[in-house]
């Protein structure tokens, strides 16, 4: 099918929807499927300086079309664009662009990892509800389907709706060296290492983090992502604490994360009750880590908040929760992971590696498409 993508996220960018975006369109074409994305215009400078295969670990290549005009009417602006190249399907994140497709008499998936947003959200997305066509919706958690269900009545069909929890590349996580030579790989110190991969928005667990570096001091514990004005805040307080057995590496390319990851011996999830994103807002009861299938893959052991949406994949034989505002709770369990129990530690990570199999990017891709007759 030739499929064209609408998407609002800014590419290139550092942001996980934006690469959320890439992965998804590289598996359709992965599956032998035509994807267009389509984005807004960005200035020149913000194009090109890395290559997007190497900013966003792609294997796989695609058109990427970004149309000029206001992010306003950028919705309508991609659907009509949509038309034109006579897509098969339309598929969306914004909610503006689903409904206007369906109204465009396009088959029509809109992918959802939030409430709709804006003055005129819930109104898009009652039309997008109660319009005829083919649709399909795509929440990614069976949280976020309850939950929207219940705020915005009427409710789709089951043959209307997937749960499409986000994924992982497996083959980049095939062959990964074990900790220590992953260590020497990136130039890291010796020694038991914890680590944590993801932005440092609020809500990310970066005090916990912290607090656990002070109560280890004999552990190194990295963390892997943040803007600079971000790493430069933790830096400073990890510095003005005086530990010196923690790094803020800062943005580092998606196509050099799992090797990080491997350099682990625990994985670290540290959410909070709260949990905000690049753009606002709450995701703590809706939410499904990218991170969380990375972690899951590279086959180390996770220690994860407790938060109840994580356990739609998460559980007891692949991870290790702890209440998320639980420091006591937290330390005992690091403690027993790294310092007293490497067995539980590697069959932790080798459960974890097995279950994420089914979490593909492509595996996502067929089950989305899979009987998609409206």
């Amino acid at each position: 099918m030739k499929i064209v993508l609408v998407s609002a996220s800014q590419v290139p960018s550092d942001t996980a929807n934006s690469l959320q975006v890439m992965k998804v369109c590289q598996a359709f074409a992965q599956l032998g499927h035509e994807p267009i994305l389509l984005v807004p215009a960005n200035p020149p400078s913000a194009i090109g300086h890395q290559p997007l295969e190497a900013h966003y670990g792609l294997a796989t290549s695609f058109p990427i079309e970004w149309l000029p005009g206001s992010r306003r009417i950028f919705p309508w602006i991609a659907v009509r664009r949509a038309r034109r190249l006579e897509a098969d399907l339309l598929y969306a994140w914004p909610v503006q662009s689903a409904a206007l497709g369906l109204l465009a008499g396009l088959p029509v998936m809109l992918e959802m990892h939030d409430f709709p947003a804006g003055g005129f959200g819930r109104l898009w997305y009652h039309l997008f509800l109660r319009l005829p066509g083919k649709k399909r919706l795509l929440p990614i958690t069976h949280a976020l389907r309850r939950e929207l269900e219940r705020r915005y009545r009427p409710a789709l069909t089951d043959e209307q709706v997937v749960i499409a929890p986000d994924g992982v590349d497996l083959e980049r996580y095939e062959h990964l060296p074990d900790p220590q030579p992953a260590r020497r790989q990136l130039g890291l110190p010796p020694g038991p290492t914890v680590v944590c991969t993801g932005h440092l928005y609020a809500g990310r667990g970066a005090g916990i983090f912290l607090t656990l570096a002070a109560r280890f001091p004999e552990v190194n514990f990295l963390w892997v992502g943040g803007r600079p004005q971000e790493v430069d805040e933790w830096r400073g307080r990890a510095a003005a604490s005086g530990l010196r057995n923690v790094t803020f590496s800062g943005f580092v390319p998606n196509a050099r994360i799992p090797l990080y990851q491997a350099a682990a011996d625990i994985l670290l999830m540290p959410y909070e009750r709260t949990v905000s994103t690049s753009s606002g807002g709450d995701t703590a009861d809706i939410c499904s880590p990218m991170k969380m299938f990375e972690y899951m893959a590279a086959g180390r052991a996770i220690l994860s908040s407790y938060l109840p949406v994580l356990r739609e994949v998460l559980n007891e034989n692949n991870a290790v929760f702890c209440p998320p505002d639980d420091a006591a709770a937290w330390e005992s369990s690091l403690g027993e992971l790294l310092l007293a129990d490497a067995k539980r530690r590697q069959a932790l990570g080798q459960r974890a590696r097995a279950d994420v199999k089914g979490y593909s990017w492509t595996a996502r891709a067929r089950r989305i498409l899979e009987n998609f007759n409206g």
